[in-house]
């Protein structure tokens, strides 16, 4: 596989149209996309357009969020957006606000984010991040697979990993299990999480910082590739029943 980054991709406003401008991006970089890509898309610039950046001055901070900021140090105003973003709150100190987003996907500040954007604002993410693929995917010449990745921390792990938080066109996880391994062994429990490993593949390539390059086409994939929109990246959240550590 490789990965092929769009240079000079815009800054994002509110009603901004997202598949438009890798179009023209990549029109203007020479950059073929086909219909056995899969172009990566940085969740901050899906959220932008969607108009998910919220002035902070604008919010207005309730007793359980009063609560949740002195506890842990945060604005308030941020901790009632945190609380608003999520179903629930799993651990919460001075050093971590964990929730389970409304998406089902565990994350510090219910994915809420300061980094590339304006002074006194946070983003949060788009309200249906399987939905932005899919339309983005749709808006694609050829109807490449479409992830929509974000940053993510992983649980007894340092650092953070490209995941995808939607996606379109792909199939998200390979369940290998009932194969054989080389020696014929079953295979009991090998699921591959398709659509994060590229993700983080294609994060990787895409940066955290000022690079200024939110949207990535990964080539080689071909064979994770579906005709239709498929179960998006809903379907790859463990249920909740099933969580060791609730």
């Amino acid at each position: 596989m490789s990965v092929e980054l769009l240079p000079a991709m815009p800054q994002f406003a509110a009603g901004d149209d997202v598949a438009g401008a890798i179009v023209a991006c990549a029109a203007r970089a020479g950059v073929t996309i086909g219909a056995d890509d899969v172009v990566v898309v940085a969740q901050k610039i899906v959220s932008k357009a969607e108009g998910r950046a919220v002035d902070l001055g604008s919010v207005h901070a309730d007793p359980q969020a009063l609560e949740l900021a002195a506890l842990t140090g945060r604005e308030p105003a941020l901790a009632q957006l945190v609380l608003d973003e999520a179903q629930s709150v799993m651990r919460a100190t001075p050093q971590a606000i964990i929730t389970r987003h409304r998406t089902g996907h565990v994350t510090a500040n219910s994915g809420i984010d300061a980094s590339n954007v304006d002074g006194g604002q946070v983003l949060l993410w788009p309200r249906n991040p399987d939905a932005s693929a899919r339309a983005i995917r749709a808006a694609l010449p050829g109807k490449p697979a479409v992830i929509i990745a974000d940053s993510l921390g992983r649980a007894w792990r340092q650092g953070t990993l490209g995941t995808a938080i939607g996606c379109a066109g792909l199939v998200h996880t390979d369940d290998r299990r009932g194969q054989t391994d080389m020696f014929g062994r079953t295979l009991q429990a090998t699921v591959v999480a398709i659509a994060d490993a590229l993700a983080a593949f294609a994060v990787l390539a895409m940066g955290e910082g000022a690079e200024g390059t939110p949207v990535a086409v990964l080539r080689g994939a071909g064979r994770w590739i579906t005709r239709d929109d498929g179960e998006g990246a809903a379907a790859i959240m463990r249920p909740t029943a099933g969580d060791l550590f609730p």
